[in-house]
């Protein structure tokens, strides 16, 4: 069966599928935050830290689910450390966090990035929020003291 398509409609179809293939194109080589090299909204990067500084906000913890695995800075996590992760703190930070509701105090050492939660600032390990005694409730607020920076800049 031979069908023979007319030559005016066959520009046509050829134009149409030139512009969606141009589409295409031009649609993947535009910037989005995804793929443009920005950090996300959770990734924002403060001008600087400094030895004192106080952070404020919700703090949860993690545990079993992530022991034995890799952490950002390449340690493996251990639930039973006192580590902790932030977004944007240097690795090797050492924060003071106190359990605003029950004045209870640990240090932590950043090893991890985190919390991928909007509302929460840091994720502790398990051992760090039973010392913080905050294991029942998931999570709470915190005051985190800078102690000491890390001299590996942050990812």
């Amino acid at each position: 069966m031979n069908i023979k398509l007319n030559y005016h409609f066959s520009d046509k179809l050829k134009f149409v599928i030139f512009v969606f293939i141009f589409s295409l194109w031009a649609t993947n080589c535009s910037s989005t935050v995804r793929f443009s090299g920005e950090d996300s909204p959770l990734q924002k990067k403060p001008t600087a830290y400094r030895i004192g500084q106080v952070l404020k906000g919700k703090c949860s913890y993690y545990a079993s689910k992530f022991h034995g695995r890799k952490t950002a800075n390449g340690e493996i996590y251990d639930m039973y450390a006192l580590t902790a992760a932030h977004r944007t703190l240097p690795f090797n930070t050492i924060l003071e966090v106190e359990n605003v509701a029950n004045g209870k105090k640990v240090r932590v050492r950043i090893n991890d990035r985190g919390p991928f939660k909007a509302e929460r600032i840091l994720d502790v390990s398990y051992q760090a929020a039973k010392e913080l005694d905050f294991i029942d409730q998931g999570t709470t607020e915190i005051r985190a003291t800078i102690i000491r920076l890390g001299k590996n800049k942050s990812k």
